[in-house]
């Protein structure tokens, strides 16, 4: 019930304007089904026999309530009148039950809508040491799957309580015929309910079985698939089959169980149902010796109450099955709004002058990575970062684009400490090109600009000129509308660097980051890639990381790092490259 509160609060006004249809179209129904008792006596009367009171016992209250009624109103009941009053409210029924499942059907997508943009954006808003730790196949399926399941248990949880209404209703007309047969309902409701409840625990157990396989599995599935290539080249993929293999059979078992759960609860509602009708019928036909227009009346609306019940325990089976999805789902999503990143600083930012790093400290935990290293990046100047694998040269650059934080030390921009810079608009002004040029699986266009609709074909292009994509953007079959494929697999390595290189200049940065983005290369790649950088010098502040030699041969500053310290090995602004041998700079 917790989940079905939770979605009443988040939707009060769509879910109690669909309820409250539900509710009058049940209302309407109970009003046109009472036309069947005085229905019933008239056509005893004109078929020669007598009123229902009158052939067997005194009139039920609903009887009396539907005689007062005319009565108050002045009408004498005609069959006629009474079958068009029937048909009248169950014809007016279906339209209110259709608007209102039509406003359901509306309101789920919309919940799980909501509910996935919830979760992205929470997520592209946390802190990126707490992202990376993240699988991402995990989340990719919250946002697939466990949306999707949480956004039925909102429709079961709907209909669930709309059926609660109507039987309700029900139950009051079968009241207003015989208390004690409402009794016996009652009784037989409760009793079926307490005798199912075993399967309905069963489905939810199978339920968060089946969430949490499948989120597992998720995860493992998106891992191989990105490093499919190794594994195929390397003949490992069968390794990868198998442990998907296994996660597959036992989420197949998981559902097998849910199905059980499922059929179980169906097939022995009918038999429990079919023994208290049997029952019912005979207290009222030999024991309390009802009129039998009562009693068609009664047992008619016993039977629409009885399905109501049932469908209300099967519903109830499908919310606690598929509430585990959403509190998977819940729980990342607290999470990620927990792990929300602080953008403290409000000054607009500048990159006249330089970026310095000063007596900066950075651990990944208990690992120091940086102990009081110090950079100065002037702008409008190339300068390169170099060093062995693992040192800290990314790390720099996280600190620089704010991404990470130091425990010590400070990181200026134009002299203004970053912790005081609006960082949106900082990061507005940079340009990251990564060392695996992700690509989308879209047009040039869109991988250049990043669908953004300010962005026109001319500002593509450009970009793509100052990376030197152009002349091959142009011999593809279709431009720059090309699709390039499955993360840009169409292409080579040196011409997806290029565009990601032009996606990075776009918007014109005034930094523009290169992040190992030469590594992947082979010499001919990476000296072409070098050449277009020297191109940009003097038009962007400009940072490089790289652990090989070439990127040195066009940048104007280098700095080393070894032993969590940084060492300028070459300054060609002051012409001093004697510090350190450059060839040595990345050992």
């Amino acid at each position: 019930m917790r989940l079905i509160i939770i979605f009443l609060r988040a939707y009060p006004l769509q879910s109690s304007i669909t309820l409250a249809a539900l509710l009058f179209a049940g209302l309407i129904e109970g009003f046109g089904l009472s036309m069947l008792l005085p229905l019933l006596g008239l056509a005893g009367e004109v078929n020669g026999g007598s009123s229902g009171a009158a052939a067997g016992g005194a009139a039920s209250a609903l009887d009396q309530m539907v005689n007062k009624v005319f009565e108050t109103i002045g009408i004498t009941p005609t069959i006629g009148m009474l079958l068009i009053i029937f048909v009248a409210c169950m014809t007016l029924k279906a339209i209110l039950t259709l608007v209102a499942n039509k406003r359901v059907g509306y309101m789920v997508a919309r919940v799980a809508t909501d509910l996935r943009l919830d979760l992205i954006q929470a997520l592209f808003l946390t802190r990126w040491e707490y992202f990376i730790r993240q699988p991402v196949g995990s989340l990719t399926n919250s946002i697939a799957s466990e949306v999707t399941k949480a956004s039925k248990a909102y429709l079961s949880a709907i209909t669930m309580l709309a059926s609660i209404l109507q039987a309700i209703v029900y139950g009051m007309i079968v009241l207003l015929v015989s208390w004690k047969a409402t009794v016996v309902a009652l009784v037989a409701g409760i009793t079926i309910l307490f005798m199912v409840k075993r399967f309905i625990k069963k489905s939810k157990r199978a339920g968060k079985r089946h969430t949490n396989i499948l989120q597992s599995l998720m995860s493992h599935l998106t891992d191989s698939l990105i490093m499919i290539k190794p594994l195929k080249t390397m003949a490992r993929e069968h390794l990868a089959d198998a442990v998907l293999r296994k996660k597959t059979e036992n989420l197949k078992k998981a559902i097998k169980k849910q199905v059980f759960s499922k059929h179980a609860l169906s097939a022995s509602q009918e038999p429990l149902t079919v023994g208290f009708t049997a029952l019912g019928l005979y207290c009222v036909l030999v024991l309390w010796k009802m009129p039998l227009a009562s009693v068609l009346v009664m047992v008619y609306m016993l039977s629409k109450l009885m399905k109501r019940l049932q469908k209300v325990q099967s519903l109830y089976q499908h919310v606690v099955t598929a509430e585990n999805g959403y509190w998977s789902y819940h729980s990342k999503l607290q999470r990620a709004v927990e792990e929300k990143e602080t953008l403290s600083g409000s000054r607009q930012p500048s990159l006249n002058q330089s970026i310095r790093l000063e007596q900066i400290r950075f651990a990944y935990e208990d690992r120091w990575i940086l102990k009081d290293a110090d950079f100065d990046f002037p702008a409008k100047t190339f300068t390169a970062i170099v060093g062995p694998s693992g040192v800290g040269k990314t790390t720099v650059v996280d600190l620089v684009t704010g991404l990470l934080r130091p425990q010590e030390g400070e990181i200026l921009i134009d002299d203004v400490p970053l912790a005081e810079i609006d960082l949106k608009l900082w990061r507005q002004m940079i340009g990251y090109v990564p060392q695996e040029s992700l690509l989308l699986h879209d047009s040039v266009f869109i991988n250049v600009t990043l669908g953004d609709k300010t962005l026109k074909a001319e500002d593509a292009e450009g970009a793509l000129r100052a990376a030197g994509a152009w002349d091959f953007v142009q011999d593809l079959p279709e431009g720059v509308f090309t699709v390039v494929g499955e993360r840009g697999h169409k292409l080579s390595g040196g011409q997806r660097q290029r565009i990601a290189i032009a996606r990075a200049l776009v918007h014109q940065p005034k930094l523009l980051i290169l992040d190992e983005a030469t590594t992947a290369l082979d010499p001919e790649n990476e000296a072409s890639i070098c050449k277009t950088l020297r191109n940009l010098k003097g038009k962007h502040t400009i940072l490089a990381i790289s652990h090989q030699p070439a990127i040195l041969g066009v940048a104007e500053r280098a700095y080393r790092l070894k032993n969590k310290k940084a060492t300028l090995v070459s300054d060609l602004l002051t012409h001093d490259t004697t510090k350190v041998d450059i060839s040595a700079a990345t050992a």
